[in-house]
């Protein structure tokens, strides 16, 4: 990819004074790790030549706070801490989690088929298709009018459209339109720079840019063309830190519905990561749901990565408006995976 001229701004190693200790040591050596691993991202970060914004805590703590580059490159408008990103299919768990609310309050039966809350479809498969299925990828839905990919649960296929279905079905038994469901509960949360699209309310929203095939980055207008369900709600980094510790912390669903999005449902060979674990709307490696679990996010334009590490309470977001190397989308993702793999291995000294 063409490299990139811009301006970076990060506060490394943004730690609180611990306010008492018995020696030196135990006051400096939390420190200096929280030091060490926010200067392996700097390096992550310049290597990676990352337009985007990056933070990384640990509970109320900052660790790594940075933004870089331009939320407009033909006008070198520098990105600011409150710019927002579309956040791709970061937006899978927000709609689960919209689900399991009603789940929990008896008005969607997750082993329901989809005829129940859908009675206009006439597809012989809405009575065949459950609500679980959809949010594990696992329906065989390709298209409304064709018959099913596989016999329902017997396979995985990930899927947009099966995230479109829970925002029909969330609209049934609501009666209220997904729109409004979603921003009722970025308002109950607070989480007050976060939108579903269709509210024209954003007005931080960065420009997203793609690299072509001659390696120049051009500004593309279909981030949001995606169903806002399943890849196109609009966010910043401080409210996707917000996000994973309330969801964490059993404050959008309850503990034990908590624990059901964390379980396993389906695995996927991932063309990142390899083989993965599906819950609903969180991925995450075999036996690793309490280690490092969230979810990668890809628009056009944006390329983006927010996740929990639950035994060492910490948080990492990373959302980049520039997006390269889309033939291989290890390379496209590099400085994510860098940041994701350093925090867990300071998470693993813990």
């Amino acid at each position: 990819m063409k490299r990139l001229s811009f301006p970076a701004v990060s506060l490394l190693g943004v730690v609180a004074f611990l306010l008492t200790c018995t020696s030196s040591l135990l006051a400096q050596n939390p420190l200096d790790r929280e030091m060490r691993l926010a200067q392996k991202i700097d390096s992550i970060v310049a290597a990676g030549e990352f337009n985007g914004v990056v933070l990384v805590t640990r509970e109320e703590t900052v660790i790594y706070r940075g933004v870089f580059g331009y939320s407009d490159l033909e006008a070198k408008t520098p990105i600011i801490v409150d710019n927002q990103f579309v956040i791709g299919s970061i937006s899978k768990q927000i709609t689960a989690a919209l689900v399991l609310r009603e789940f929990e309050k008896g008005t969607i039966d997750l082993d329901a088929k989809l005829k129940k809350y859908l009675p206009e479809l006439e597809q012989e498969w809405s009575s065949i298709v459950t609500v679980h299925q959809l949010l594990t990828h696992t329906h065989g839905i390709v298209n409304l009018n064709e018959d099913l990919e596989f016999e329902a649960g017997s396979q995985f296929h990930y899927s947009q459209l099966g995230f479109e279905l829970l925002a029909k079905i969330l609209e049934s038994v609501r009666g209220v339109s997904f729109e409004k469901l979603s921003m009722d509960l970025f308002a109950e949360l607070q989480l007050t720079s976060t939108f579903h699209p269709d509210t024209k309310q954003y007005d931080r929203l960065v420009k997203g840019y793609e690299e072509d095939v001659n390696g120049q980055l051009n500004y593309v207008t279909t981030s949001l063309a995606n169903y806002a369900a399943a890849g196109a709600f609009i966010s910043t980094m401080d409210d996707l830190n917000a996000w994973n510790y309330l969801l964490h912390a059993g404050k959008i669903v309850q503990p034990t519905t908590l624990e059901r999005m964390k379980t396993r449902y389906a695995t996927r060979i991932h063309p990142i990561f390899g083989t993965v674990e599906y819950g609903y709307g969180l991925l995450f490696r075999a036996n690793e749901e309490n280690v490092q679990i969230g979810a990668l996010g890809y628009a056009d334009g944006f390329v983006s990565a927010a996740y929990y590490f639950p035994a060492a309470k910490m948080s990492v977001v990373v959302l980049s408006n520039v997006a390269g190397d889309l033939d291989e989308f290890k390379k496209t993702f590099v400085v994510h995976l860098g940041i994701l793999e350093a925090t867990k291995q300071h998470a693993d000294q813990e």
